[in-house]
């Protein structure tokens, strides 16, 4: 019996997409918030699914969307949008009772919500965000495309999460919150530069 019309099309786009993502993921920086917030909550099946549903909103966003999006947002106005949602990680990193040395007296709803939200602005312009834009680009099966990639994004961050829940009780939280931070804002940074720099150009 021969595979319905597209369907192996279909899966070569999701596996190029699950692997392309999945290698990009490696040392990113939603790794590093995604151990942080294992270790700090240590509610690993919560975390997990805010990463999940954060990543495919985000992907689906920037597949769908991003398209038509690139017609009318100026790479100067991303880059700065970009750069503020970095500033704004770096501080909600470094809040006292968010992300600090002990364990968050907070509900798997709590954890998740907080992983959802911290998890979609860090992606903002990610190396994996871009990824799924090029990816859209070249194969015509956005589903597919969203599939592979948020599912490297999901097999990426498991270890992650995991040995943050398990190494909770030995890492030394507070100087990889600040590491963290630190990180964020030097992204941060970088974006919001080459945004004035690119409109002093172009005024």
């Amino acid at each position: 019996m021969s595979p319905p019309p597209g369907e192996g099309p279909a899966l070569h786009a999701f596996l190029i997409s699950l692997a392309t993502v999945a290698i990009a993921e490696i040392g990113d920086r939603t790794q590093i918030l995604s151990l942080c917030l294992a270790a700090h909550y240590r509610k690993p099946v919560p975390i997990l699914a805010g990463i999940l549903v954060a990543t495919l909103i985000n992907h689906a966003l920037a597949g769908f969307v991003g398209a038509t999006l690139a017609r009318f947002i100026t790479a100067p106005l991303l880059d700065a949008m970009v750069g503020a949602g970095m500033v704004a990680m770096a501080l909600w990193v470094l809040k006292p009772n968010t992300l600090a040395g002990k364990p968050a007296e907070t509900s798997a709803h709590g954890a998740f919500l907080a992983t959802l939200i911290a998890f979609f602005i860090a992606e903002m312009g990610d190396k994996t965000q871009i990824a799924t834009l090029a990816l859209a680009a070249a194969y015509p099966n956005l589903i597919a495309v969203v599939a592979g990639t948020t599912t490297g994004m999901f097999i990426a961050n498991l270890p992650a999460v995991l040995l943050g829940d398990a190494l909770a009780g030995k890492l030394p939280i507070r100087q990889i919150n600040y590491v963290a931070a630190m990180i964020f804002l030097a992204i941060g940074s970088v974006f919001i530069w080459r945004s004035v720099v690119a409109w002093q150009g172009g005024g």
